[in-house]
């Protein structure tokens, strides 16, 4: 099979995952939410009385033992942390609250950077997307977005998201909450919010979600051909899939 990996990489509320879901439709090929994965384990430390913040170091021995796989016949691919469905934790207030504590945690982000890129080793025609995508995971991607929008904009996503999902959400709550995770996720010291240097950069504020797509795919398709895949190998550790 020929290997095709998309990074897709922004701060919260860029639109990245339902535009990196949606363009991986189009392609005909997987879609890998990273953003889960952390929220997934920061639900296992919540649920197992553990704070990322204050106990780093119990929260990275937890996810050093956790098993972290996906149902890759569902759409989206539904997430399982040690065997249990935890899809409907990763939006809950008190997941979201911790989970950029949880990947300023240098051992934890080893742990999930080498899972997804055991995964990028058995689904070899992806798009993922994420924080550190382009910049650290997949260095060697076919194309790398980096999607970017003003943080109001970004709040009113967000909010417009939590209330399909039938939650209570407050704009300027969340605004401040992601003013502070930008911050944060910038400042780390291990995979920190960054544009790479190849990425080709969007700015998602006056766009529709169907522009954004419509814009990447017709992009990638100017690359590549998605039937033959990259002519570059996008790099990643060798192993399973996870």
């Amino acid at each position: 099979m020929q290997r095709l990996i998309i990074t897709m990489d922004g701060p919260a509320g860029s639109g990245k995952s339902t535009v990196a879901r949606q363009l991986a439709a189009r392609l005909g090929v997987e879609f890998l939410d990273t953003g889960a994965m952390y929220r997934g384990l920061t639900a296992l430390c919540v649920d197992q009385g553990v704070d990322p913040e204050a106990e780093p170091s119990q929260a990275a021995a937890l996810a050093a033992d956790a098993h972290l796989h996906f149902d890759w016949s569902q759409d989206p691919p539904r997430l399982y942390v040690n065997d249990r469905d935890v899809n409907h934790r990763l939006r809950d207030t008190d997941v979201t609250s911790r989970v950029s504590a949880l990947a300023s945690i240098g051992e934890v982000r080893k742990v999930l950077v080498a899972a997804q890129q055991r995964i990028g080793e058995a689904h070899p025609r992806l798009v993922t997307e994420g924080r550190d995508q382009g910049s650290v995971v997949f260095p060697n991607a076919c194309v790398k977005f980096y999607l970017d929008a003003e943080p109001p904009v970004r709040a009113r996503r967000r909010a417009d998201q939590l209330r399909a999902l039938g939650r209570e959400a407050n704009e300027a709550d969340i605004l401040d909450q992601l003013v502070q995770r930008d911050e944060r996720d910038a400042a780390r010291k291990t995979g920190p919010l960054t544009c790479p240097e190849d990425a080709h950069k969007l700015d998602t504020t006056n766009m529709t979600l169907d522009a954004v797509v419509d814009y990447c795919e017709q992009y990638v398709r100017q690359q590549v051909d998605p039937e033959v895949g990259c002519v570059r190998s996008a790099g990643g550790a060798s192993g399973g899939a996870t």
